[in-house]
């Protein structure tokens, strides 16, 4: 997603961005691209090319690379850097959290540059603003079936960058990495930087191009045999003009994508080398423990800070408006000392609350919408009421972040799904200019939306905290109870749905009022089947808690009543689940080759053990269609086992099957720990899960096989890293139905 079109005049380079090393190796550990590398020169020092976006007309040319002449007058934001010795080094302006998408973005390049995949080094692009994500937009524009026309999408690139370029836009989220970035830059980047190196061959060999052949790094002139690595024709290729429209491989052609690579960040990982935000150690650091008000809102009233100030190590207690924090030579030091204060906080007229009182208050703001009109021509209306509770995102890694303010200018080192976002979140705190605020972005112990833009509390604590004790770093670390306790948690919702049947069982209507944002959730709320009248519309409750972001958002909420709401039709009905689905899907035959699939790996009608039930959910959630079967028990003790899952997956290209299966399986056990066990409720204004015994995640005792299929497409690209959470927990409660006769709506799924 690196779409700056600009040529920009060099300012200088931040201070610390050293720490953004090339990786050793080929495709070695994750490695940061940084602005000294050849800046303001198509050709790089010693020769070689690099390739990435500029200009400054309105739709420039996305792939323009300055030629070696223009020496330091402008600076490059470069993709693709091929050095003498033959490497090709890619930047992604994306994060690692443990999706993998980087991996799959360079294969999706390399494809097209028809690269030695050994040769390949990939590297995270710096978080500055000629690293805007503009693409995301394209892979969002993708899930409406709108298709940008050939002659528009250059200016529509620019405009999608210039938005994101003011909105401070490097996000990382949504699904939209691979379906994005990869596909409407990397992709294209690939196949121009091809071209051109085509274009050096042809003037090298003096041969025409028809009998030029770009293989594995390597460029071969069939009738003379002679040919020239890349590295080799790249200094000459940096002077070739870079063509407007490359032409892109079929992918019946593809020999790398397709196919099952290992991720590049795996070894660092296995190794214990990778660097994520709580790893960070710099000399003369300090370490902070801090405590926010337990009733969101409320601030800091009054504390006695000598139980802590006269404790050994502890170097400073520091009042932020909101919280109260203890900076010590140790991060233990620091945690015990703040565990001697007793702050006394406000509680912004919230302290009464509860989550009886905030299901009363979703209640009522239903209530003022209505029921709607039942058809004239119905046999029967089925009404009911769906309920999830707010949940939090239990990263591994809590929020942490390290800052140092010296000097006039502020660093940061951090896990972010925005780093760009991030850097101004810094400046604000810091009360300095972008320009002055330098963010090094760690890997991340976990995102799932909790650490993407507008949720950088944790990064605007450790800054304020920084200048107290400037001009020592101090790294902020949130205890796994402040980290439950103060999260930006997936929304509380309360839907009510409402259907007329025919005689024959076949839905007339369908209506679905819910508490929430119609412009966010209505896409999610609407159902895939034939129904002619649908009519979705939300209410907006009071917001207790403060809300964000949680993997696949509001498909998460909607998959759930959506799907189990069809089910309970079925058995109004007197219809098999898959059969009464499979009749309203006609009109969509993905929809209905994924259904038949995972009803067919399943085994579905077949005999099942004793005590087991099988249920199933279809959800397009990010432009993959996901339908999944899942197999449950009952317990002694009434709690739900599940023993299997199976999931056929429409995701159009599949471009590393390893990656992919990853991550469906990850979001089939995600969307069960949440579907069985998770919940935060709260009490006297507060939440009241502290850390993982309150907060209980699947374990490899009781976690489900997982079997899963990928349907061949030619659908565009859609994401990976959330649509395999929306079916989980309608599968489950389904099944639990089929076995029990108990019909459960509201999550965790309980048995009575």
């Amino acid at each position: 997603m690196a779409d700056d079109d600009r040529s920009v005049e060099e300012t200088g380079r931040p201070a610390g961005d050293d720490d953004g090393a090339e990786t050793e190796g080929k495709r070695g550990p994750l490695g940061k691209w940084t602005r000294r590398a050849f800046i303001g020169t198509g050709a790089l020092a010693g020769g070689g090319l690099v390739l990435g976006v500029g200009g400054v007309v309105f739709a420039p040319n996305r792939m323009r690379i300055g030629p070696e002449s223009e020496g330091g007058t402008g600076q490059l934001t470069t993709w693709i850097k091929i050095t003498p010795d033959n490497d090709v080094i890619v930047s992604i302006p994306h994060c690692e959290m443990g999706q993998g998408a980087l991996t799959g973005i360079a294969m999706m390049m390399a494809e097209e540059l028809e690269a030695d995949w050994s040769l390949v080094r990939i590297e995270e692009s710096p978080p500055e603003d000629h690293f805007a994500n503009g693409y995301i937009v394209r892979a969002f524009v993708d899930e409406t079936g709108f298709s940008v026309p050939g002659w528009f999408q250059r200016a529509f690139d620019y405009a999608s960058y210039k938005a994101m370029d003011v909105a401070g836009m490097q996000v990382t989220g949504g699904s939209t990495s691979t379906r994005g970035t990869g596909q409407y830059g990397l992709r294209v980047a690939g196949a121009a930087a091809k071209e051109m190196l085509l274009q050096a061959a042809a003037a090298t060999f003096d041969a025409p191009l028809s009998e030029l052949t770009a293989r594995d790094s390597r460029i071969t002139h069939g009738p003379s045999g002679r040919s020239a690595t890349f590295g080799e024709l790249a200094t000459l290729a940096a002077t070739m003009k870079v063509p407007n429209d490359p032409v892109m491989k079929p992918r019946d052609q593809y020999r790398l994508v397709g196919t099952s690579q290992n991720r590049h960040d795996i070894p660092s990982k296995v190794a214990g080398a990778a660097q994520y935000g709580i790893d960070v150690t710099l000399p003369d650091m300090l370490y902070a423990a801090i405590a926010a008000s337990p009733v969101p809102g409320g601030q800091l009233s009054e504390v006695d800070e000598a139980p802590a100030t006269s404790m050994a190590g502890v170097h400073e207690v520091v009042r932020l408006t909101e919280a109260v924090a203890v900076v010590a030579d140790g991060y233990w030091q620091a945690s015990q000392a703040l565990a001697a204060l007793t702050p006394r906080f406000t509680d912004d007229g919230r302290g009464t609350a509860n989550t009886e009182s905030i299901y009363a208050a979703h209640v009522a703001a239903l209530d003022e919408k209505g029921p709607g009109q039942p058809s004239r021509d119905a046999a029967k209306t089925v009404s009911v009421e769906y309920r999830v509770p707010y949940l939090a995102h239990a990263t591994m890694e809590p929020m942490s972040a390290t800052a140092r303010i010296a000097n006039g200018r502020c660093e940061v080192w951090a896990g972010t799904q925005d780093p760009l976002n991030a850097r101004r979140t810094a400046a604000r705190a810091a009360d300095l200019d972008v320009s002055d605020v330098v963010m090094h972005n760690q890997q991340l112990g976990g995102g799932f939306g909790r650490r993407l833009p507008f949720t950088f509390d944790y990064i605007e604590q450790a800054v304020h905290v920084a200048k107290s004790v400037s001009p020592r770093p101090v790294k902020l670390i949130w205890s796994r109870e402040e980290d439950m306790q103060h999260d930006y948690y997936r929304p509380f919702v309360v839907a009510r749905l409402r259907t007329d049947l025919d005689a024959e069982g076949r839905p007339l209507s369908w209506a679905s009022r819910f508490t929430g944002s119609r412009l966010a959730d209505g896409g999610a709320a609407r159902p895939p089947y034939e129904i002619d009248d649908i009519d979705v519309s939300a209410a907006a409750p009071p917001v207790h808690l403060r809300t964000g972001s949680w993997r696949s958002v509001q498909y998460s909420q909607h998959g759930f009543f959506v799907e189990s709401f069809i089910d309970e039709l079925a058995h109004e009905a007197g219809r098999d689940p898959v059969e009464y689905r499979a009749a309203l899907l006609s009109h969509e035959p993905r929809h209905l080759a994924a259904l038949q699939r995972a009803a067919d790996m399943a085994d579905w009608g077949g005999p099942l053990a004793e005590g087991r039930g099988r249920g199933i959910a279809i959800v397009e959630a990010f432009g993959t269609i996901v339908a999944e079967v899942a197999e449950v028990s009952v317990e002694a003790d009434n709690s739900i086992r599940v023993h299997r899952f199976d999931a056929a997956v429409d995701c159009g290209l599949v471009v590393n099957p390893q990656q992919a299966l990853a991550q469906i399986q990850g979001g089939i056990t995600f969307g069960l720990s949440a579907a069985l066990y998770h919940e935060i409720t709260v009490r006297n204004g507060a939440v009241e899960q502290r850390s993982f015994p309150d907060y209980p995640m699947i374990q490899l005792s009781n976690a489900p096989r997982v079997n899963v299929e990928f349907i061949a497409s030619d659908a565009a690209i859609g994401g990976l890293g959330e649509p395999g959470v929306p079916p989980v927990a309608p599968a489950v409660a389904n099944a639990v139905f089929a076995l029990t006769g108990q019909r459960l709506r509201t999550l965790p799924l309980r048995l009575a």
